[in-house]
């Protein structure tokens, strides 16, 4: 469907156009020139073409920044992207299509780890954030989800502080012993340690989170950002009466990872079903076998952290019931996320086989590639072998007292003539029996 824009929609649009291709041009200009100082110049022109691009946009409103995201490139949606102030992106994700706004979320991989510590209370049924500056900010708050990613040491302790709640060192997250994973302290904490996929271009990890459920308020703590939280949040901040205690932000972030979970199974069949074209070929060099090998185990891993990922959400959910913390609405909730981890399950298992069968194929093609190499050493071997023998009688001294009074010329001319005529001869019968194998092959091949 051809998506129309009103006159001042495409005008908006135009200019953002034209000021990314101004921007592109002059850069790529000053990359070719090698003058002194280039570094500057180079900066500066960076920064005069996006700190304008970054004025326009600040007039926009939100939907028409909605629609000229749509209709921008990937690179270049980006590039706009990094321009918008903070606090106008979650409303502007709200409207955004699906597949936009989790291409916007995730995450960057080069983004330096900031300092995060973001504390949420409930207002008029939505999630709100606290902003927190300070010590004094924090302890006045009175949240239901304190969210930290690499925080400082200074905020870790402000959070036991305050809180009265025993919380790790992020950078101390490993795996652990499933019984280490779940447990209750003396003081009544609920602690939960699990693993949530992030699911990039580049590569594929599962990243442990620590949840403490304390006194009606629920602690995060993790390394790096996550696009299952960003979502959990932009839904929440969205949608009154979506969370209403601690509880259901932990269930709604188990949710969403299965979710996620799903979706990066769905990513994994459309790549496999591109890799299947090429496994099906009539012929695979060796070269292209190596390639689809790499491509499908690394399908392979991302299957199998996504099996893990989904086990370890099934593993925190049963904690959770059969510690009997839940509400009979909150029980109904884990009870449908269990189902559809289940479905997962079944999911995850026929890519396994879909995967070992590509697999399989292609590694067939692979002996084929080499039996054809073996044959045709083989044919050399046989054609060669007469000629050996026949070289090795030349080279007795049998054959001087043989071709004794014939000039050595013509010895050795006739000697090498009778070789080329055996090898001949040989590759022809070879050759004949081979053509008689595809005849009687053919003849015996049903209509």
């Amino acid at each position: 469907m051809k998506t129309e824009y009103t006159d001042g929609e495409l005008e908006s649009l135009g200019k953002v156009t034209s000021l990314l291709q101004k921007h592109k041009l002059v850069e790529n200009l000053v990359h070719r020139q090698n003058m002194p100082r280039q570094n500057l110049v180079e900066n500066l022109v960076h920064k005069q073409n996006l700190v304008e691009l970054q004025r326009l946009l600040a007039q926009l409103e939100n939907p028409r920044i909605v629609r000229i995201l749509e209709a921008l490139s990937e690179d270049d949606r980006q590039i706009v992207w990094q321009l918008i102030r903070d606090e106008r992106k979650e409303e502007i994700l709200l409207e955004l299509s699906d597949d936009i706004r989790v291409e916007l979320v995730a995450e960057s991989h080069t983004r330096s780890q900031s300092v995060m510590l973001r504390v949420f209370d409930l207002h008029e049924g939505r999630l709100r954030q606290i902003p927190i500056y300070s010590r004094a900010d924090l302890a006045e708050a009175r949240p239901i989800w304190v969210d930290l990613v690499t925080p400082e040491d200074e905020q870790l302790a402000w959070a036991r502080e305050i809180f009265g709640v025993h919380l790790p060192n992020p950078k101390e997250l490993t795996d652990l012993e499933t019984s280490a994973r779940f447990y209750i302290e003396d003081n009544g904490e609920v602690h939960l340690h699990s693993d949530f996929l992030l699911d990039r271009e580049d590569e594929s990890r599962n990243v442990p989170v620590a949840f403490i459920l304390k006194e009606g308020t629920l602690f995060s703590v993790r390394t790096e950002e996550l696009p299952v939280f960003r979502l959990q949040r932009l839904r929440a901040r969205a949608q009154a009466g979506y969370v209403s205690e601690a509880k259901d932000v932990l269930l709604d972030l188990y949710a969403a990872d299965v979710e996620y979970s799903a979706n990066a199974l769905e990513d994994v069949y459309a790549r496999l079903e591109t890799v299947g074209k090429r496994v099906f070929r009539s012929h695979m060099t060796d070269d292209a076998a190596a390639k689809i090998l790499t491509a499908i185990s690394e399908e392979e891993d991302l299957n199998g952290r996504i099996r893990r990922n989904v086990l370890d959400t099934r593993n925190a959910l049963s904690f959770l019931m059969r510690g009997k913390f839940l509400s009979s609405i909150q029980h109904d909730e884990a009870r449908e996320i269990l189902r559809d981890i289940e479905s997962l399950d079944g999911h995850t298992s026929f890519l396994f086989n879909k995967i070992n069968f590509q697999m399989d194929a292609t590694v067939g093609f692979l002996n084929v590639n080499q039996n054809k190499d073996l044959k045709r050493l083989t044919i050399i071997s046989v054609v060669f072998m007469p000629i050996n023998v026949l070289a090795g009688i030349g080279g007795m001294s049998e054959f001087s007292m043989m071709t004794q009074g014939i000039p050595w010329p013509i010895a050795y001319s006739g000697f090498i003539g009778a070789s080329i005529v055996l090898g001949t001869l040989t590759f022809m019968g070879l050759r004949s029996i081979e053509n008689r194998k595809i005849r009687n092959h053919r003849a015996e091949r049903p209509d």
